[in-house]
């Protein structure tokens, strides 16, 4: 067997599913190196090039991870993980080796972060039936701002470098991805006879009559509706020259769906004009998270109006249950998702800036569905942290440079509405405006 001289060689004594997912997660993506896997421990040693060790045995000249033992497991266990410091932030799966090259598995660790293994455990859902950002080992051990798969990454490649020379890396670039979840296309217009009297009646009987006198003054048309952001963020985008992914909740109304009827013809006129400048995804309804049926009729309903097949999602209230939401994607040809987030807390819920395959957990199989993680949303810093405006850059930036120095992707979840600029989203178009220029390199 002959490999080139720039080509690594890696040995472990097993090689499984899981093995062959984060290796070429590691070392084929974020790293960007060719490399081959082997059992065999002759050959291994005999090889004169670059040479990486992934066992508990001491070979001469390779750089040595000594397993943890989650790669050789099967199935889904409960984990009592100890955590160790490493740079500048904590760490799972510590290994005490004298030979090691890291005091960590890092493999492991990655693996246990990008398939969100803690997410199959039992956990304490929150208000809407979700993980929790503070159920999180990233959370609970300060590291959630980082993406610390990619880190680990870079600092194998680095090592990688340093000892072998002659290895070639596949150039990385940092890109910037802008996304707009629809959740609401009005405040006001469209919503239909029954739910406009409704809006006006409980204006009146809460005695917001400011926002009775809006209405009216909108449903006559002596005010632009609120929500109606579409042209604004249009001209930003284009002004940058940045291409947005927008997500329409396109669904039937219900407790925690409340965008405009799917029959509005002004509705889908505007569908169809973003779709002129932007991508489009479906955002499906909280009701169909777990209904493959409901899903197929809301991609179906979607792809008629834009005469476009349907490919990207993301979750309405970034709802993931594991495994049922995303095989419920790939039942539906979904082939790109964007959910990967927490709504209470902005970082890096899978720990890592970069695109990856899913791995079910419960199959142990990669499938070909590619999860796109963001970094921060609108809402986390406004609802759930209480953030004013004026302090926003301060929670954002710090994670844009983070990915840029990781090469890695940067994903913004913004709302229409909050570019309205009004009540309390009040200063939050500038926050936008500050954000997508930074994080675009402007």
């Amino acid at each position: 067997m002959e490999h080139k001289e720039s080509e690594l060689l890696v040995y472990s004594p097993v090689v499984n599913a899981r093995i062959n997912y984060i290796f070429q997660l590691i070392l084929g993506e974020l790293i960007g190196i060719d490399y081959h896997l082997v059992t065999d421990n002759l050959l291994f040693n005999s090889f004169q090039g670059p040479k990486l060790n992934y066992s508990a045995s001491q070979i001469e000249d390779s750089i040595q991870i000594v397993p943890a033992g989650l790669l050789d497991e099967k199935g889904i266990n409960s984990h009592q993980l100890r955590f160790i410091h490493y740079t500048d932030h904590k760490v799972p799966f510590p290994v005490y080796h004298k030979n090691a090259d890291f005091p960590f598995d890092l493999f492991s660790a990655a693996f246990f972060m990008v398939t969100r293994y803690e997410e199959y455990l039992p956990y304490i859902q929150d208000n809407y039936g979700r993980f929790s950002a503070l159920s999180s080992i990233a959370v609970q051990n300060d590291f959630l701002h980082i993406p610390v798969v990619n880190r680990w990454a870079d600092d194998l490649g680095r090592l990688l470098k340093t000892k072998f020379p002659q290895v070639e890396f596949r150039d990385k670039e940092y890109t910037f991805l802008p996304t707009i979840d629809i959740d609401a296309a009005w405040a006001y217009k469209n919503k239909g006879l029954i739910r406009t009297i409704g809006g006006c009646l409980k204006s009146l009987l809460t005695g917001d009559f400011s926002d009775f006198r809006r209405r009216l003054k909108v449903l006559s048309g002596l005010a632009n509706d609120p929500f109606d952001t579409f042209e604004l963020l249009k001209e930003l985008h284009q002004n940058l020259d940045v291409k947005p992914f927008y997500f329409i909740l396109f669904a039937g109304y219900g407790l925690n769906d409340k965008n405009i009827p799917t029959n509005n013809a002004a509705f889908q006129v505007l569908v169809k004009s973003l779709a002129d400048y932007a991508r489009i995804g479906i955002h499906p309804s909280y009701a169909s998270n777990s209904n493959s049926e409901l899903l197929e009729e809301e991609i179906g309903n979607l792809s008629a109006v834009l005469h476009m097949d349907i490919r990207a999602s993301r979750q309405h209230f970034l709802k993931i249950s594991m495994p049922a939401t995303y095989r419920n994607l790939i039942e539906n040809d979904i082939t790109d998702d964007y959910t990967m987030g927490f709504a209470a807390r902005p970082g890096f819920r899978a720990g890592i800036c970069s695109t990856f395959k899913w791995y079910d957990l419960e199959s142990e199989v990669v499938t070909n569905l590619k999860i796109h993680p963001f970094a921060i949303m609108d809402g986390t810093l406004r609802d759930y942290m209480l953030v004013d405006a004026s302090e926003a850059m301060n929670h954002i930036q710090p994670l844009i440079d983070e990915v840029k120095n990781a090469n890695g992707t940067f994903i913004s979840l913004w709302h229409n509405e909050s570019l309205s600029d009004e009540n309390r989203w009040k200063g939050w178009a500038d926050v936008y405006k500050e954000l997508i220029y930074s994080a675009s390199g402007e």
